[in-house]
């Protein structure tokens, strides 16, 4: 578990905030909103739920709905897939910056549990370390993983024995690159101090003005309200609707719009449709991310199909608005996979087919992205270079894609 690192650099993480079955009531204190407006998902048949084998519980931790819905839906699947007495789904508080107490409640009471020998927690938001340190002083045999987590990157490695973000940094050059290549003149970055106060995310933001320089696009850095702050997520969302429309006045049609939020995504897409503009890619690349809310099309299951379905209609109705060939994404949730991935991964290490917990096994991994996704996925270890010294993470795996540009 490599718990004795101690590395003094500083690099700290992304994305803010983020299904049949009911999840687990987050432990102690106040009710988790129940979201609004669901998509209806069908209810597994019996014999398609694999029967729980007494290997032991894997526990996935998620945002609710309301901030995240694909890592709240993926955990569901696995619940959908393997039944409540396999597969524990619990929520964060929606508010966790001002509930790391019951963040550290919650994982506690998933560790009281002795059958819960997997932990997945999608996304690692701030407080994780220390709900996950409450739990290391009376359990290690628990396999950790962190999904997109959001603190300092050596510290995440000494506690988690697996670590999945896509490839933030090399997201610094990729995203100017493609959204030249969907026409944009002009780049509008749009995020808050606390987001910026995380090294990788400033650094991926500083990554991208130099690529908007070299590719001589025009970087337009704009300051949004935080969604964890008093306008809450209804007024970020407001003041994005309200922004946008100015920014394409100021700037032209041809301004590709990026936010550090997931929040943010569905009333960016609506008004990048509505003004004609340029949308490269969401925070969490994904075809679900923001699409299908912005555009009234219908989430379905989240299975295959529902993906493709997903795709198609977006293609469809952004070339009725006309603006097909502007806008672009990943092929598959890369935040849904990294729970369906982990999921099986430690669903194997269980069942002993994956013989030592603290050795990543990269092939398996891989094979069970792969399967998710329908494509070959490569991960690369997280390294950190201070001082002409450089360190690697072998445990900390990053993930990058192809874009998927509706249109072609």
């Amino acid at each position: 578990m490599k718990r004795f690192l101690s590395i003094f650099l500083v690099l700290c993480l992304l994305l803010s905030v983020v299904g049949c079955n009911k999840p687990t009531e987050p432990a102690t204190g106040g009710d988790t909103p129940a979201p609004a407006e669901t998509p209806a998902t069908e209810t597994p048949e019996v014999s398609d739920v694999i029967p729980y084998d007494g290997n032991g519980k894997v526990a996935i931790v998620t945002n609710t709905l309301s901030q995240n819905e694909e890592e709240y839906r993926s955990a569901q699947q696995m619940v959908d897939k393997y039944g409540e007495e396999k597969i524990l789904h619990v929520l964060w508080p929606d508010n966790f910056m001002a509930e790391q107490e019951q963040m550290v409640s919650i994982v506690s009471k998933i560790a009281s549990d002795p059958e819960v020998k997997a932990l997945i927690i999608n996304q690692a938001v701030p407080g994780t370390n220390a709900a996950v340190d409450k739990l290391l002083e009376n359990r290690d045999d628990i396999f950790i993983v962190y999904c997109t987590p959001q603190e300092n990157p050596p510290d995440v490695s000494s506690r988690a024995d697996l670590i999945l973000q896509p490839d933030e940094l090399k997201m610094g050059d990729n995203i100017p690159v493609q959204a030249q290549k969907l026409g944009a003149k002009t780049f509008v970055h749009y995020s808050f101090p606390r987001h910026m106060s995380q090294v990788l995310l400033s650094t991926r933001r500083e990554l991208m003005k130099a690529k908007c320089a070299e590719l001589g696009i025009e970087f337009v850095d704009a300051t949004a309200p935080d969604p964890t702050g008093d306008s809450g997520v209804t007024g970020a969302q407001q003041f994005i609707l309200e922004d946008v429309p100015k920014m394409v006045a100021q700037y032209g049609k041809d301004t590709a719009f990026f936010s550090t939020n997931c929040s943010m995504q569905i009333p960016l897409i609506k008004a990048c449709v509505d003004e004609g503009a340029i949308y490269p890619q969401p925070c969490c690349p994904s075809p679900y991310h923001g699409f299908p809310t912005a555009l009234g099309i219908e989430s379905g299951d989240y299975s295959e199909n529902s993906l493709q379905h997903v795709i198609d209609e977006t293609t469809r109705i952004l070339d009725e608005k006309g603006v097909l060939g502007r806008f672009s994404t990943w092929p598959v949730p890369v935040a849904m996979m990294g729970t369906v991935a982990s999921t099986e991964y430690a669903i194997k290490w269980m069942a002993g087919e994956i013989a030592d917990k603290d050795t990543l096994d990269i092939k398996v991994l891989e094979e069970c992205m792969a399967e998710y996704a329908g494509v070959s996925v490569v991960t690369s270890p997280y390294a950190e270079t201070a001082n002409g010294d450089t360190v690697t993470y072998d445990n900390y795996r990053l993930i990058i894609m192809d874009f998927l540009t509706y249109g072609e």
